[in-house]
């Protein structure tokens, strides 16, 4: 996550799904009916999820959980009671929804000062990548919109490369090239998915180490910027500067934090852009 001085403010959507039938032994004539059920239950869920995302209300995420076969929409304090009602009525059978609320405001987390430094913005490094000899790292695409050259101090006096992409809207990585011959690159890491209920750490510039858990896959967030889909939530802390960070389960590389809500005292929700899209759209490895 990052901040800016004008923190960006940020939405969320999240997706997961489970259908639960009961099968009893019957001629093969009737043997359809499950089949049938299952795919009436899923076009409810999947009418409800664009039906939330059709609501228009910011501050939200959502996802469909695979325990309560539901989706769960995750409001932050922005939201006012009048717009979870709309959210409601977005949603052709509200049976299929479960709402719950969150402390703070869903963004990107921005900062000045930390870290890996970019114009006046600070961000956190995600893991290091290399393709053949070349040797980068990754951080958030809103990390590398906002920059195009990093240092390794606020001053701007050692630098460590430039941007050489980045992506959001739409997805949220970016590559920053080492083009500092005197620093070092590390690994030691191996890519991954994460998976549900997965007990994960992320790391962050800001705030240090902290633990968790996942919560949700394929989540799609609506920043004020433009809408991020394919995101995995937690409910691990972050705050501003901790943007770009890693998300790991041991050696196993899953992601680098996008945004959330809370912070480190109180708790939160996050998301992290899966590392394994990012690998794959630059063609780079983890080492």
């Amino acid at each position: 996550m990052t901040r800016k001085i004008r923190p960006i403010q940020l939405l969320g959507v999240l997706v997961g799904l489970v259908t639960a039938l009961a099968v009893l032994q019957a001629p093969s004539s009737a043997q359809t009916a499950p089949a049938s059920t299952q795919h009436s239950h899923s076009g409810k869920l999947a009418a409800a999820k664009q039906g939330v995302r059709a609501s228009g209300v910011h501050g939200i995420a959502w996802y469909k959980d695979p325990a309560s076969g539901k989706v769960v929409v995750t409001v932050d304090k922005t939201v006012s009671p009048s717009e979870v009602a709309k959210i409601r009525r977005s949603v052709p059978d509200a049976s299929a929804l479960q709402i719950k609320h969150t402390a703070g405001t869903f963004r990107p987390m921005l900062s000045r000062g930390a870290a890996i430094y970019g114009g006046q913005y600070r961000c956190s490094l995600d893991f290091n990548v290399r393709s053949g000899s070349t040797y980068y790292f990754l951080t958030a695409g809103h990390c590398g919109a906002v920059a195009s050259s990093w240092y390794t101090n606020s001053n701007h006096t050692t630098l460590i490369g430039p941007t050489v992409g980045y992506s959001f809207p739409g997805n949220d990585y970016a590559l920053v090239q080492y083009t500092n011959t005197s620093l070092t690159h590390p690994g030691g890491f191996t890519a991954a998915n994460a998976t549900l209920g997965e007990h994960v750490t992320r790391t962050g510039s800001t705030t240090g180490t902290h633990t968790g858990t996942v919560t949700g896959l394929n989540a799609t967030v609506r920043y004020a910027e433009g809408t991020v889909r394919g995101l995995i939530q937690t409910n691990v802390c972050a705050e501003g500067g901790d943007s770009g960070g890693p998300l790991y389960d041991g050696t196993k590389a899953l992601g680098l934090t996008s945004g959330g809500s809370g912070n480190c005292t109180t708790g939160g929700t996050t998301f992290f852009q899966p590392v394994t899209e990012a690998l794959g759209a630059y063609g780079v490895s983890i080492y």
